[in-house]
């Protein structure tokens, strides 16, 4: 098999303007290429793009936004401080308030635009039960 070169999510949007827009103002990402159609995102080595539902490029069958089932992660340095300013300062939709988890996740899940869910993501040392399912080569285990 030959070398994958990229790999990012496109987002199907009704609302193209409004999903960059969440991504340029809640998590630092920067404008690589934007039409009225399609915007190409990129966060350091991190990239998204929100592509209008509607657009010819989509196959037929598939031109509306549906997001039903997907979640992206976006892990932070500090997601205490990323929670702070995200849901109590900026007041954004919150689906699950900031916890930890035993796999070694600190975590909080927002509604982003089109209503798919970001969760938003520390590592943090697992318990005991969960420390034995990481590989080695995983930097996760604290």
């Amino acid at each position: 098999m030959g070398m994958i070169n990229g790999f990012y999510p496109v987002l199907v949007t009704e609302d193209v303007p409004g999903a960059a827009g969440f991504f340029r103002d809640h998590f630092g990402f920067e404008t690589t290429f934007e039409a009225e159609w399609y915007v190409s995102l990129r966060r350091d080595s991190h990239e998204i793009a929100v592509l209008a539902a509607g657009h010819p490029t989509l196959p037929e069958a598939y031109r509306q936004a549906t997001t039903a089932g997907l979640l992206i992660n976006i892990e932070v340095e500090d997601v205490d401080a990323t929670y702070q300013r995200l849901v109590q300062d900026r007041s954004l939709p919150l689906e699950l308030d900031i916890r930890s988890e035993d796999f070694g996740q600190r975590h909080f899940i927002l509604e982003g635009p089109g209503r798919i869910l970001i969760d938003v993501i520390a590592p943090i040392p697992p318990s005991e039960d969960f420390a034995a399912a990481y590989s080695a080569s995983d930097d996760q285990v604290g």
